[in-house]
């Protein structure tokens, strides 16, 4: 694919960082979302290149469509939508706020689905197009104080598969499910004893934000006739 134009939600740190940096350096044309704008600023001065930045909240279907309409009236097209922004919160059911459910399911269903409205009629109109959707293995492996997170994964993987099944010859597909990776999830649990067993195991065994972006660039390598549905990337050490 000749410098195709991406656009990722999340981006302003890891899986949404390290996957600018490796497709910035790969040639792509960028459009990066993110609720921390100072952040994407300075990702993209950093970066250089064809980079375009706009503050989003993917739980705003409007900032989604905003970020897509950037992508298409800077560069004239969209090849590829890499919706990684995502929530989590860890800890017993009874024990998390309804609210961080809610965070949840609209940041990390919701999210997608507005990408998904946003960018399918500009894939359609050009009759190519890439959803790449960053999931997780907690959805694969079911484990306590992770329930809600899983579940709207495996509601994203769902998602995916459907999309596959309808989007015809033309468009792609693509669920990404990384395993532990080292990213600020830790950073937003609330109990400081589960933080802290959490940010040992991440030293241990958590693998760098690049290993998921090289997954998303293997991805989107491939000819346009191959539809890579699923990929799972796992650390070595993890069970």
């Amino acid at each position: 694919m000749d410098a195709p134009v991406v656009v990722i939600t999340g981006a302003s740190s890891g899986i949404g960082e390290a996957t600018a940096r490796l497709l910035a350096a790969q040639g792509a044309r960028l459009v990066l979302g993110a609720r921390r704008a100072d952040r994407l600023a300075a990702l993209a001065a950093e970066l250089g290149g064809d980079v375009r930045t706009l503050a989003t909240d993917v739980r705003s279907r409007a900032d989604v469509a905003a970020l897509v309409d950037l992508a298409v009236t800077a560069f004239g097209r969209l090849d590829v939508v890499v919706a990684n922004a995502g929530a989590a919160h860890v800890g017993p059911l009874d024990e998390q706020p309804v609210e961080a459910w809610d965070e949840m399911i609209d940041v990390n269903l919701r999210g997608v689905l507005h990408a998904v409205a946003a960018a399918l009629p500009v894939f359609r109109a050009q009759s190519a197009g890439h959803l790449i959707s960053i999931v997780s293995t907690s959805g694969l492996r079911i484990v306590p104080d992770q329930v809600v997170y899983a579940a709207t994964k495996n509601a994203v993987r769902t998602l995916c598969e459907g999309l596959r099944q309808e989007a015809g010859p033309h468009l792609r597909v693509t669920a990404i499910s990384p395993g532990f990776t080292a990213t600020e999830f830790v950073d937003a649990v609330p109990d400081p004893t589960r933080r802290r067993e959490y940010r040992e195991q991440m030293d241990r065994i958590a693998m760098p934000p690049d290993a998921i972006a090289r997954a998303v660039a293997y991805a989107m390598a491939q000819p346009p006739t191959v539809d890579v549905g699923e990929i799972v990337v796992r650390p070595t050490a993890q069970n």
